[in-house]
């Protein structure tokens, strides 16, 4: 796996993957930036929370699980001193879909937490990471 980063101009940058995307990184004002685009540490964040979405989604689907909808919303706190490393990161999973079964709902989000997410595992180094769930299922009339 290979990437690339580009400066831009100011404080802005373009991060290329080796699979042909693109995307804009830019700092805060206060540090030069121009709020471009996210910040770098927000990249890492958006990674995690891309890397364990996808595990919880594959596994409900092998599990046979009618899943709509999968959003993960994440909190972070990092260090007050350099490096400003994120010491706690808390991922709240809210799953939607017909019939679907808590504790199918919960393995999954264990299983992508101990597991399978590489994400998880390399910032589980440096930051405390927990994880909840809540399941959502369509109002019926």
């Amino acid at each position: 796996m290979k990437a690339r980063v580009k400066w831009l101009d100011h404080m802005s940058f373009v991060g290329e993957s080796d699979s042909g995307h693109s995307v804009v990184m830019d700092g805060a004002p206060e540090s030069g930036g121009r709020n471009l685009g996210v910040r770098p540490m927000e990249m890492l964040l958006l990674g995690l929370g891309g890397c364990s979405s996808f595990d919880v989604v594959m596994i409900l689907q092998k599990a046979r699980q009618a899943i709509t909808n999968c959003e993960v919303e994440i909190t972070a706190e990092r260090a007050d001193t350099e490096p400003k490393v994120f010491t706690n990161i808390h991922l709240h999973f809210i799953v939607e879909g017909n019939d679907l079964a808590d504790a199918r709902v919960a393995r999954a989000v264990s299983l992508s937490a101990e597991k399978y997410c590489s994400a998880a595992k390399m910032l589980e180094k440096v930051a405390t990471i927990t994880h909840d769930y809540e399941v959502r299922r369509p109002a019926t009339n």
